[in-house]
């Protein structure tokens, strides 16, 4: 999977821009992706452990390893604010 992902930084996801479309279309997948989620920001908050979020800007799919601070409805806040839209985010492991 990692093969067709670019690699970044989490300082560098500031400077990206986001569609507002899903990048999921089945329901399960979606539910997954909430259920890893949560997972996540538990694993964050309390091992401080760090995650691979494979997600999708308006140019290229890319995965950035990192740890999970927080989840809302709408997005995923990781160390320092920086954040990412739920609806662009493919897979966390």
């Amino acid at each position: 999977m990692d093969a067709i992902y670019e690699n970044i930084e989490k300082e560098s996801i500031p400077f990206l821009k986001f569609p507002d479309s899903d990048v999921l279309v089945e329901s399960k997948d979606k539910y997954l992706r909430n259920s890893d989620l949560i997972r996540a920001q538990s694993l964050g908050n309390l091992e401080h452990s760090k995650m691979k979020i494979f997600f999708e800007d308006n140019e290229s799919k890319k995965v950035v390893e990192t740890t999970v601070w927080a989840v809302t409805d709408t997005i995923v806040v990781l160390k320092k604010g920086v954040e990412i839209p739920i609806k662009r985010i493919y897979k966390i492991l």
